[in-house]
């Protein structure tokens, strides 16, 4: 297993919001230890949903979004008698919270040309709507999930 490390207990929340999850979204999203480019990329996301859709609140914009993509339930491989089986599993709570992260963040990493910002408030949107490629991916996780109920019972 993992590491137990105290970054849950450490972790300050961002400025701005006085939250803990934009706090842990700007840490997913900065390259390099460099913070403060990362806070102002997220910020600026903000400021751009605030200006595209003046009658949503940005912040909430974002819960919404990240909580959208949060899957439910994930396939896992499970070894059975010599024989690999996806097996559908429920997700806990803070493995929904970093593959949600993680999903977006692939989704604005993949799209070229666009300053990150833009693309991020794009996603942010997106997932609002319940579109997009991060809820695309959650969508297909859980079809897939459904698909491999047959091997539940190997969920012990």
């Amino acid at each position: 297993m993992g590491r137990i490390t105290a970054s849950r207990s450490q972790l300050k929340p961002d400025p701005r919001f006085n939250s803990v999850l934009v706090s842990k979204f700007v840490n997913n999203l900065m390259v390099d230890g460099k913070k403060t480019i990362a806070l102002n990329v997220f910020y600026n996301a903000l400021e751009e949903i605030k200006r595209r859709k003046a009658d949503l609140e940005p912040f909430e914009v974002f819960e919404q979004a990240i909580e959208n993509v949060k899957p439910h339930i994930e396939v896992r491989s499970k070894r059975v008698g010599g024989a690999s089986y996806q097996v559908p599993m429920q997700v806990n709570r803070s493995r929904q919270q970093a593959l949600a992260f993680r999903w977006i963040l692939g989704a604005i990493r993949d799209k070229k040309g666009r300053p990150t910002h833009m693309k991020l408030a794009d996603e942010f949107l997106a997932a609002y709507n319940k579109e997009g490629t991060a809820y695309t991916k959650r969508e297909n996780t859980h079809r897939m999930a459904d698909a491999n109920k047959a091997f539940a019972h190997f969920a012990w």
